[in-house]
């Protein structure tokens, strides 16, 4: 399958960029967020709650392993996770079946009990400010 590129400038970029990729979400979808610490996964992850209308602050799970938010947005930090097994064990996997959409960082960690046909987004640094983007 071939993916997609979009440039990002900034922050704001990126928010607006997933505002708009969030319209392209439903129900169940789950969505791996791949990038290095510092990427912009969290900011992108901003833009996907308000895109589905979440005004919620969304903050980064990194010591909660996932936000909840409101049953629409399901938003997971995996990095301290060692196996699927483990993310099972917490309940984690639960949501992957259920009504709203998972934002997964870190995914590698779990990769044994993710859903089939996941969307991939990758986020990679171009300098300071820049992003790339690809969907």
């Amino acid at each position: 399958m071939r993916m997609a590129v979009f440039i990002s400038r900034s922050a704001h970029d990126t928010l607006e960029f997933a505002k708009a990729y969030a319209s392209t979400l439903k129900a169940g979808d789950v969505v791996l967020l791949n990038g290095d610490m510092g990427a912009g996964k969290t900011v992108f992850a901003k833009g996907v709650a308000l895109g589905l209308g979440i005004d919620d602050e969304v903050l980064s799970p990194t010591y909660a392993y996932m936000n909840d938010y409101g049953g629409r947005l399901y938003h997971y930090d995996c990095y301290r996770l060692s196996s699927g097994a483990q993310a099972e064990a917490l309940g984690l996997a639960d949501y992957f079946y259920g009504e709203g959409v998972c934002l997964v960082e870190w995914a590698e960690n779990i990769a044994d009990i993710l859903p089939e046909n996941c969307k991939i987004v990758t986020i990679q640094k171009l300098g300071e400010n820049g992003r790339r983007i690809e969907y």
